[in-house]
């Protein structure tokens, strides 16, 4: 079998950051998945599942609330490897398209207070696994020294 794309990118040299993953047509449309990286593979501890689940709840209730880009928002959810989140979205994006809207959501769920959105046992398969503080520690971490600074290599996959 032929290895497939995300397979082929060079973990070791990959910084937290955000990347196009990859751009597919479907039908007229383009979806273009983004590679929203929070923590380096391999050099350091991958995401807890209990604040990668509230992230994912957090991000995703922000997302599709988002004026600007709630109609384009197809699926915001987790990596398998818990480096980080995969973000498609419906149109033919760069990195730096969506830096605001990424500060937007990092701040907002680093700032979040209340109660988490779908976090009961009736709207969620799993609603005990959430760590909210731990959650705004990773979001307040990932925007304050990634996306607060970000750079050129942090947008585009090493080569």
């Amino acid at each position: 079998m032929e290895k497939i794309a995300s397979f082929t990118i060079d973990h070791l040299r990959l910084l937290p950051g955000i990347y196009v993953s990859r751009k597919d047509a479907v039908g007229e449309h383009t979806v273009t998945t983004f590679d929203i990286r929070v923590t380096r593979p391999n050099y350091e501890p991958v995401l807890n599942t209990a604040e990668v689940h509230a992230i994912e709840h957090l991000g995703a209730t922000f997302l599709r609330n988002d004026a600007e880009w709630k109609d384009r928002i197809l699926y915001f959810g987790p990596m398998g490897c818990r480096t980080g989140f995969y973000l498609l979205i419906c149109g033919d994006y760069t990195s730096a398209d969506i830096l605001d809207v990424m500060r937007r959501m990092w701040l907002w769920i680093a700032e979040y207070e209340g109660e988490i959105p779908g976090a009961c046992a009736k709207d969620c398969g799993n609603y005990l696994d959430m760590n909210l503080p731990m959650a705004k520690w990773v979001a307040r971490r990932y925007y304050e020294m990634v996306l607060s600074s970000i750079q050129n290599e942090q947008l585009n996959y090493p080569v």
